[in-house]
């Protein structure tokens, strides 16, 4: 650890960094932390904050106190948070030199804390290490660009690109809808290359201003990072050119919701080779094994793909969201999609995580969900021909209280992930359930109000 603090404060100081954002993410996937000037951040190696923060919900409120208090110390004890040197990126918007370094967390006796996003990731990918496993993962990230609203009752509208209109119908896929959004996404790619962020290609997704960034395939605990920055840079670009950009599952009506696929595969460490396609270059049992275990267990960890009331609308019918997990090849109407590709490319596309879920908590359920299968030799349902939007026989659960349920209820998640951590996670969002039920909505007021 001390020569990674070592190369960490050389490369603050090489590049004349002189503010330090000490972050982690909590359980809804905000990132918490504190600003630090350098010199403080290389003198405490790190920063305290209170365990607390990782029982927030995305109001900022906490779960009940019973749980509170079973799961926290009543005396609410600062957590010690470590700087990870390999997790440290330029701020290209900040008016200082400043930098983001993202924190490990452990208790007072150097335990990893079982409620952080990010240990739950790091102790997934260490099942795969224990058994010879690397994974590889490649996310495609989803959004939104919308005229900037202060009323949170108004309905989200299209922003006015360059040629002062916009968007209307649909422009899957067009270059020139993209183009219109050109000066902001030139300081998106501009700030990614200083912070060394991995990004492959930009498209433009079905809804108005809806666009899609896809990264290139690697490390899952650095992508998640990635993650975690790249949204905060996308909305630090709409800013700054008068527009805002939202991940939620979705956000307007009517139109396509946004997701983060995920795309993984699997190599073996000692060769380096995957393990997804066997020597004829089909796919090997691992494989199906590996996409049993996603079809089983998905439903029984869907609050990390789905976190919130809104991601559910993103599975309502015709919303071009597969609502199952059922798999095919080259086939976008199934949850599990196996794309063509040469057999060291062999990988499933999960594409039932919502833009809106926490990466580290997504990579980790759908990595495990896969893993599980492996170990279990889980064996896979037939493969789909054909539209799949319709299955019923493997379809998942339609609302956040049914989902949390299941994940509650399983045995095997908890004893993999930690039972802390489920029963923290699970209130987290019983908590935010809580406090959305409580809010009448415009549909309310516009159909009852002056009818029933």
């Amino acid at each position: 650890m001390s020569n990674n603090l070592d190369q960490l404060t050389d490369w603050l100081k090489n590049h004349k960094i002189t503010e330090v954002e000490c972050m982690i993410a909590d359980l809804t996937g905000i990132t918490r932390g504190k600003i630090s000037p350098t010199n403080k951040f290389i003198a405490e190696k790190g920063m305290r904050l209170p365990e607390s923060v990782l029982l927030q919900t995305v109001t900022g409120d906490y779960v009940e106190d019973d749980i509170y208090y079973e799961l926290l110390d009543p005396a609410d004890i600062d957590m010690v948070c470590k700087p990870d040197a390999d997790a440290v990126y330029v701020v290209p918007w900040a008016i200082e030199p400043t930098a983001i370094v993202i924190h490990d967390t452990y208790d007072k006796q150097g335990n990893p804390i079982e409620l952080s996003p990010r240990n739950v990731l790091k102790k997934v990918l260490q099942l795969y290490t224990d058994k010879g496993w690397r994974p590889i993962v490649a996310p495609e990230m989803e959004f939104y660009l919308t005229q900037r609203c202060e009323d949170p009752d108004l309905p989200l509208k299209a922003p006015m690109g360059r040629s002062g209109r916009a968007e209307s119908g649909r422009q899957s896929f067009s270059i020139d809808a993209a183009n219109e959004f050109d000066p902001l996404f030139e300081d998106v790619y501009d700030w990614c290359e200083l912070q060394g962020l991995d990004l492959d290609t930009l498209i433009h997704e079905d809804g108005p201003a809806q666009m899609e960034i896809n990264f290139r395939h690697g490390n899952a605990l650095d992508l998640a990072d990635q993650i975690t920055v790249i949204k905060r840079t996308m909305r630090e670009a709409a800013l700054k050119h008068n527009v805002a950009a939202t991940f939620m599952a979705k956000p307007v009506g009517d139109e396509p919701g946004s997701a983060m696929h995920l795309h993984q595969s699997v190599v073996d460490i000692a060769t380096g080779q995957p393990i997804f396609a066997d020597a004829n270059g089909n796919m090997s049992e691992l494989f199906l094994h590996h996409i049993g275990g996603l079809q089983k267990y998905i439903p029984k960890v869907l609050p990390m793909f789905a976190p919130n009331v809104n991601s559910f609308r993103r599975f309502l019918p015709d919303t071009s969201a597969p609502v199952n997990v059922e798999w095919g090849e080259e086939n976008r109407t199934v949850g599990l999609r196996v794309p063509t590709s040469s057999p060291d490319a062999m990988r499933v596309e999960n594409r039932l995580p919502g833009a809106d879920a926490n990466p580290y908590l997504a990579i980790a359920a759908s990595l495990l969900c896969g893993y599980l299968g492996m170990v279990e030799r889980i064996e896979p349902s037939a493969a789909v021909q054909g539209r799949a939007y319709e299955r019923r026989n493997l379809r998942l659960p339609i609302t956040i209280e049914d989902a949390l349920t299941q994940m509650e209820e399983c045995d095997t998640i908890s004893r993999y992930l930690g039972s802390k951590f489920v029963r923290g996670y699970v209130a987290v969002k019983r908590a935010e359930h809580e406090n959305f039920k409580r809010v009448i909505s415009s549909w309310e007021r516009e159909f009852l109000m002056l009818s029933v």
